[in-house]
């Protein structure tokens, strides 16, 4: 049985978005963290004289708290995996804030980044969503199209949706079932949230620094060749800090200590967070991006896309 509807926290909704605006060039994927509510559904039926309840189908609600950002061993431009040891890790994470909140906390599903294409899924992201549906049921997956621009307005639109996967009727193959995506709004950002931010340019460096020992680690390279890659990933760690490191630097030092154990959001940015956010009639919806003083650091640094990762 299908998801009836997700609630995502405002502050994990601009994990995810921040995540997925770090790079138009390779799809970025993590894991989402929270609650799977059930309860039983009753309905009224029979005549007015003689009405009776009967149960149907139990309602099933996520919610989704938190994201854990997954550093990718293979960056490819329309694809991404999660391996069994992230997804391991994933849980010891879970479990952690599960002793920290005092909530039944579990990994609820995952999210990945359609950089510059469609925000519907793909066959292979159907096919994978139907795999974790097999280990869990409610496992949800969340799509961030970004770096899509009008070229009418030269404004720019983050897309998302929510999806689960079914049966075709007659066919052996699976299809996707979109379901409703409420942003819960916040006037604070949560310290785990806060945190996984934070984590963010590490990953980032991680990876890139991987790829690189990894390439000079091949014996038929010659000097100028191995000379050659060092700049390049040179270059690629400037523009991660002009892009990435810089703006979020900028955001942390505007942001102060709330009084609810988060972390305050300036006043511009919480009446962003508060507002653009409500989706309780809207499954995907439409961000507009051009106001860059108004908005906080997951679009903010939007404008510096095209300098900085031309």
């Amino acid at each position: 049985m299908a998801v009836q509807a997700v609630y995502l926290e405002a502050d994990a909704f601009l994990v995810c978005l921040n995540h997925a605006l770090t790079t138009e060039k390779e799809e970025v994927i993590g894991l989402c963290i929270g609650e799977l509510n059930e309860d039983s559904r009753f309905v009224y039926t029979g005549a007015e004289m003689c009405t009776t309840a009967e149960k149907i189908d139990t309602v099933r609600i996520v919610q989704i708290n938190s994201v854990v950002i997954l550093q990718r061993s293979d960056k490819r431009k329309e694809r991404v995996e999660i391996s069994p040891e992230q997804l391991s890790s994933a849980t010891t994470e879970a479990e952690r804030l599960a002793k920290v909140t005092g909530c039944p906390m579990r990994i609820v599903g995952w999210y990945h980044s359609h950089p510059h294409i469609t925000v519907w899924p793909s066959h292979v992201d159907v096919r994978t969503q139907a795999t974790y549906q097999m280990m869990d049921q409610g496992f949800v997956g969340l799509i961030f199209s970004c770096f899509i621009e009008d070229k009418n307005t030269k404004t720019g639109q983050v897309l998302y949706t929510c999806f689960q996967s079914i049966l075709a009727q007659g066919k052996s193959d699976y299809e996707r079932i979109e379901i409703p995506i409420h942003v819960v709004p916040r006037i604070s950002i949560g310290k785990i949230c806060f945190e996984s931010t934070l984590k963010l340019p590490m990953i980032l460096f991680q990876e890139e620094q991987d790829t690189y020992r990894k390439i000079q680690s091949l014996k038929h390279l010659d000097s100028v060749t191995k000379i050659h890659n060092g700049s390049v990933f040179t270059k690629n760690l400037c523009r991660q800090m002009l892009a990435v490191s810089r703006p979020l630097l900028q955001w942390e030092v505007s942001v102060a200590p709330g009084t609810t154990g988060g972390i305050k959001i300036p006043e511009n940015g919480e009446m962003w967070l508060c507002s653009k956010m409500n989706t309780s009639t809207r499954e995907v919806q439409t961000l507009n991006t051009d106001k860059h003083e108004t908005l906080p650091w997951a679009l903010g640094h939007w404008l510096d896309w095209k300098r900085a990762l031309a």
